[in-house]
């Protein structure tokens, strides 16, 4: 087996930046991508706000050069993964053996949406033909062609920790030596399906989310991707360059206690981390950052504080739940947490958890409120919880 998983390259889109260094920049300057809706033809824009991505699908088309029938989660995807192998700079990729690991849950759902409409008023607008392929698995295929990838591509589709699954994944099979490179993480757009479905769970902010405070509400919905090359110790040789990191711990773990809530006791969190930690061979007082899953509605906050509470209390590292920033991206949020996780490696920062005012009753500990440089980041937890009790934690560390 492989011993070692590296790093090697890192691509983001969100709705605070199109690329790593603008992501870089509004940490720093604290500038939040929420606001309200521009995009969605949907009754709820002035009345919810979502964190959007600031380019139109045209927009997007031009930069990919993909047709403008594709899905926006397939156009964000693309943009992440091809930013993420650039920045990994293989020579002779064709010449290694190459997967595409890619998570998301609405797949080419706005696509369906603005069939149907057509569609349902006169059947004679459209053919079911032409949503054949929306479903999760075609994004993947789409942006794996469009890669050159064709030793091995797979989807995974696992609610809110889709993405941190795709890489857990990923790095498994570079482990095993099925293959030497896999881009892995996630990706998902917004749409009409998703607002409205977690409207109906009534746990939508109608201000912008302050995660891990007292008084939250809820989430805001975001969209995006984001993206890591991982790569075998002996391709990681082979670059002229330092690596983000490594990925040393890893670990999925359900509680099954309900559909869509997290069990109080956050069972199925605790889990996840002490996992990664055994994994990583690591223990609590070595993790220097956690980026929480911290999605700012009451039950996951409280939940996931209960099960940190339990593996770290008394001495707790800074955390802060970057969703503050992007909002919630769905399948997306894993991988464009881990990327987060990797810079802060790299560059030495903890990112802020804005909007965060008064401490959880509960907790004897609050997230960081302050744009922090110049640290020495060696180990970073970051937590993806998904429905369903889907929990799991990823940890990154210095190579």
């Amino acid at each position: 087996m492989s011993s070692t998983v590296y790093i090697a390259g890192a691509g983001v889109i969100s709705a605070i930046g199109n690329n790593v260094a603008e992501h870089l920049t509004a940490f720093e300057r604290e500038e939040a991508g929420m606001g309200d809706i521009t995009m969605l033809n949907t009754i709820h824009k002035g009345e919810l706000p979502v964190a959007e991505v600031k380019l139109t699908d045209a927009e997007m088309v031009a930069m990919t050069g993909l047709t403008t029938h594709n899905s926006r989660t397939t156009l964000l995807s693309l943009v992440a993964a091809k930013e993420a192998l650039a920045d990994a700079g293989i020579p002779d990729l064709n010449s290694l053996r190459v997967g595409f690991v890619s998570a998301n849950t609405v797949g080419g759902m706005d696509k369906s949406e603005d069939f149907f409409i057509d569609f349902l008023a006169d059947n004679n607008k459209g053919k079911l033909r032409n949503v054949f392929d929306h479903e999760c698995g075609s994004m993947t295929e789409i942006v794996a062609d469009q890669l050159g990838i064709r030793d091995f591509m797979t989807t995974i589709s696992t609610a809110c920790s889709s993405s941190a699954n795709a890489i857990f994944y990923a790095a498994r099979l570079i482990k095993n030596e099925v293959l030497d490179v896999v881009i892995a993480g996630g990706a998902d757009a917004l749409t009409k399906f998703t607002l409205n479905g977690f409207n109906t769970l009534m746990i939508l902010d109608k201000q912008f989310c302050k995660p891990f405070d007292e008084h939250r509400e809820g989430l805001n919905l975001g969209e995006g991707a984001g993206y890591l090359v991982l790569v075998s110790d002996k391709v990681m040789r082979a670059l002229n360059k330092e690596p983000y990191g490594v990925i040393s711990g890893y670990n999925n773990s359900n509680d099954a206690y309900h559909q869509t809530a997290s069990s109080p006791d956050g069972t199925g969190s605790y889990l996840a981390m002490k996992g990664a930690l055994a994994k990583a061979g690591l223990q609590p007082s070595d993790i220097s950052y956690i980026n929480l899953h911290g999605t700012g509605t009451p039950n996951n906050d409280s939940a996931e504080g209960t099960a940190i509470k339990r593996l770290f209390d008394p001495h707790y590292p800074p955390m802060s739940s970057t969703k503050s920033y992007t909002g919630h991206t769905l399948g997306a949020s894993g991988g464009i947490e881990a990327v987060f996780s990797v810079l802060a490696i790299r560059h030495g920062i903890i990112y802020p958890n804005l909007r965060f005012e008064t401490q959880m009753s509960e907790l004897p500990f609050a997230p960081e409120t302050e744009f922090l440089s110049g640290q020495n980041i060696k180990n970073v937890m970051s937590n993806s919880f998904g429905f369903g009790g889907n929990c799991t934690s990823l940890i990154f560390s210095q190579a």
